[in-house]
């Protein structure tokens, strides 16, 4: 988990829980508290209270039940958050003061139950940050009290909405670009405010960007920090006279020169004119070789970026046949100017040279789609499964506390991903398993795999939680770390590589299959079947 310093300070260090673990930084946006959620929450909370419901143990589900973007897969990301955020959850005076003013009828008594709330009876677990999801798969599974699980709902959508949203979207772009391209984040200046704008930095490198531009994320996230100039820069300057230190020494130091101008002038005067800055680029990048540097590259920001990369490659090339600079040909070709999915796809079909992208405003407003769409359900209460149920059938939720696999095929690939009672056996290695839509009866299709990944681990209460280690009740293990921005980042490129490619690509992907038990099936159709009202006919 990193622990980078947050707005409200870092916690890492204090002292918590029964064994004096470090709790978890608080989330890293201060706004995130317990009175970030809907008015709704607390009278249903409320409700609960009054009628003596509070303490009793619920199971939800967050989970979404589309994929974004038009396409088959998604990328989890906001569980760190949530789990910052529970860590450190307690009203504080002030909040509790507040919520008297906004809910005068409710008791003294009541206030005094927040008062005293915190996250220590609450389980979570998680599908790991950075995986590929899918629908109607629990990203995450609540358990807890029921009053104090509803105080989570809109808190975690909201974390888990953009995050996976923006995750997508990198991965997106990491794939229509190649494993050889860079790409650099500039989204900050057109982010909707300064939260989209660090959490997209933070997410865009979990989904396979390489850098950001976003200085206050870099070092909030560790980040690596990329950047050009802009173009006030170069027209600050009226001609070479303003720059008064003319003076550069060589890299070694072993000598200076004293016009390094009128060296870039004399490479200038040796290089075949183009109406283009690439020309003056070039006049320095081999006056800064003969000092012994090496220049970077160029940006495009402008024009016809698959043809100017191609002159411009052919132009370095040139350069390092004709003056014998060794690699001057690989130079650096970095466009920009309002880069998306289509126009990236469109320039590999073009034909281009350019070795890095940076995207900005498609990337972090996720402008080709608004919202993942999440939804928080409670699937049981009292050890009793309970089901939504809609006249739209993707509306229709998969009752029971539940347990997730994913199951590989011979050549390594995810062929489904299924869901199981609590209680069923896991499927086993080489053992043929029949795995069921979960509302259309034909389809079904039987699966013997060849590797088994159960999905859901437990976070909280975790090992570097208020609370000590606890063991996880499905398989006896200790609850799972969280992992480093870093792991996260692996973990989605590892994953984005192992699908299957007609899963992953743009046009008319191949949708991925989620499934349940047969079990699983024959119980969601029982209650399916005793729950909806039987209609009459006059």
């Amino acid at each position: 988990m990193d622990s980078m310093p947050t707005a409200t300070g870092p916690r890492a260090g204090e002292a918590g829980g029964e064994q004096g673990r470090a709790v978890p930084p608080r989330p890293t946006n201060p706004m995130v508290t317990p009175l970030l959620t809907d008015l709704y929450q607390f009278t249903m909370t409320y409700a609960y209270w009054k009628a003596g419901k509070h303490q009793d143990r619920a199971v939800f589900d967050l989970y979404f039940r589309k994929n974004p973007f038009g396409g088959e897969y998604t990328v989890f990301g906001g569980l760190e958050e949530c789990i910052r955020f529970i860590a450190n959850f307690k009203f504080e005076v002030d909040d509790i003061s507040f919520l008297r003013s906004v809910m005068p009828t409710c008791e003294d008594g009541f206030f005094e139950y927040l008062k005293a709330i915190n996250c220590k009876d609450v389980e979570v677990y998680a599908i790991p940050e950075g995986s590929v999801v899918f629908p109607k798969i629990p990203l995450m599974r609540i358990e807890g009290p029921v009053a104090v699980v509803q105080l989570l709902e809109t808190p975690f959508i909201n974390l888990v909405n953009y995050a996976s949203l923006v995750t997508t979207n990198a991965a997106r772009h990491r794939l229509v670009s190649g494993k050889s391209k860079t790409l650099l984040e500039f989204g900050l200046r057109r982010a909707q405010g300064p939260d989209g704008g660090i959490s997209a930095s933070r997410c865009c490198y979990m989904g396979g960007f390489d850098a950001t531009s976003n200085v206050a994320a870099g070092r909030l996230f560790g980040l690596p920090l990329r950047g050009t100039h802009s173009h006030a820069f170069v027209s600050s300057y009226m001609g070479p006279d303003e720059i008064t230190d003319k003076a550069l020494c060589r890299r070694d130091g072993s000598s200076t020169c004293q016009d390094f101008v009128s060296l870039v002038q004399t490479w200038l005067s040796k290089i075949q004119v183009m109406k283009s800055g690439v020309p003056n680029f070039c006049a320095v990048a081999l006056a800064l070789s003969d000092m012994g540097y090496k220049a970077i590259g160029i940006r495009l920001d402008s024009g016809d970026l698959a043809y100017l990369s191609t002159v411009a490659r052919k132009f370095f090339c040139a350069i390092e046949e004709e003056f014998g600079v060794l690699d001057f040909g690989k130079m650096s070709i970095t466009a920009s100017n309002d880069l998306n999915e289509e126009t990236i796809d469109a320039l590999n079909k073009q034909g281009h040279e350019i070795d890095a992208f940076g995207i900005g405003t498609y990337l972090v407003t996720c402008y080709a789609q608004a919202a993942l769409g999440c939804v928080f359900k409670l699937v049981e209460i009292n050890n009793q499964p309970r089901i939504k149920l809609s006249e739209d059938v993707t509306k229709v939720s998969i009752p029971c506390k539940k347990r997730c696999y994913r199951l590989y095929g011979r050549e390594g690939y995810p062929l489904v991903d299924i869901m199981t009672g609590d209680n069923e056996p896991p499927p086993k290695v080489g053992e043929r398993i029949l795995c069921r839509h979960p509302f259309s009866e034909s389809k079904r299709a039987y699966v013997v795999p060849q590797n088994v990944e159960e999905l859901l681990k437990c976070y909280w209460p975790g090992n570097s939680g208020i609370s000590p280690p606890r063991s996880d009740v499905h398989n006896g293990t200790t609850s799972a770390e969280l992992p480093s921005l870093k792991k996260s980042r692996e973990r989605c490129l590892q994953q984005l590589e192992q699908m299957r490619p007609d899963h992953m690509r743009r046009l008319n992907p191949t949708p991925y299959k989620v499934s349940v038990s047969a079990k699983l099936y024959d119980y969601i159709h029982f209650l399916w079947l005793n729950e909806a009202p039987v209609g009459e006919l006059q």
